[in-house]
């Protein structure tokens, strides 16, 4: 039975977390550990995280990359798996990643993302995204793709052994943005990347601030530019940080 440890990076996450700390109290089987990273919050997010009784780390310094690669380093599972403080997870997601990772061949997997927000649910948006999982390497690394691999980002609620994370030397903490697409790419030395047939739901809090047209576009300039080799540090000015 592999022990699971999940790892939030958080900053002003006061109105989303505590719900999401919720979910992982009914989790069956439960993880080995709960981390949440915090980057320096200035709203009530740690004490959330203090109250729901885990275990909380001080972040070196703000940036989602250098969060997670904490949590990692203090992490003791045999499996990572990254969560957002804004996302909601199945009750047997740690039985999925289980089984999951008992095919050798796969060295990562994600759930597909469903984006709600209060009042509606992001069918379009969500679609685009389950879509992008796969379109996207087929599109940009073809050879890679019929390899194995696919791109996850952070809300799918990334998982991997641990030892593969380290072997790739975890995240890259000098990329502000798409530390995910870009882990992926170095963990396909290790096996398959999957996307797993269950939903995790996600916050619409970007889309709606943006609105669904501008999300779109947004999400698919960044996308297209990373693909054909546009620096991180560009891309993230048309990313911004929305609570």
């Amino acid at each position: 039975m592999l022990r699971v440890s999940i790892i939030i990076p958080t900053l002003n996450e006061a109105k989303s977390l505590g719900e999401t700390l919720r979910l992982l109290t009914v989790l069956d089987p439960p993880p080995a550990e709960v981390l949440v990273v915090d980057g320096g919050s200035q709203d009530n997010t740690v004490s959330i995280a203090q109250v729901a009784g885990v275990t909380v780390l001080k972040g070196d310094r703000p940036g989602r990359s250098v969060q997670m690669n904490q949590g990692a380093k203090s992490a003791t599972g045999d499996v990572l798996c990254f969560l957002h403080a804004d996302t909601w997870v199945p009750s047997d997601l740690v039985a999925v990643i289980e089984q999951t990772l008992d095919e050798k061949t796969v060295a990562c997997g994600g759930f597909i993302s469903l984006m709600k927000g209060a009042k509606t649910t992001r069918w379009g948006i969500s679609l685009h995204n389950y879509l992008k999982t796969y379109y996207a390497p087929l599109l940009f690394r073809p050879h890679l793709f019929f390899r194995g691999l696919r791109l996850l980002f952070g809300d799918q609620v990334m998982f991997c052994r641990r030892a593969d994370f380290w072997d790739c030397d975890g995240f890259d903490e000098r990329l502000p943005i798409m530390e995910d697409g870009d882990l992926c790419l170095r963990l396909l030395q290790k096996g398959r990347i999957r996307q797993v047939n269950r939903i995790v739901q996600s916050s619409d809090r970007r889309v709606a601030h943006w609105g669904t047209w501008k999300a779109v576009a947004i999400y698919l300039y960044i996308g297209c530019l990373w693909g054909v080799g546009v620096s991180a540090d560009y891309l993230k000015q048309f990313y911004e940080d929305i609570r």
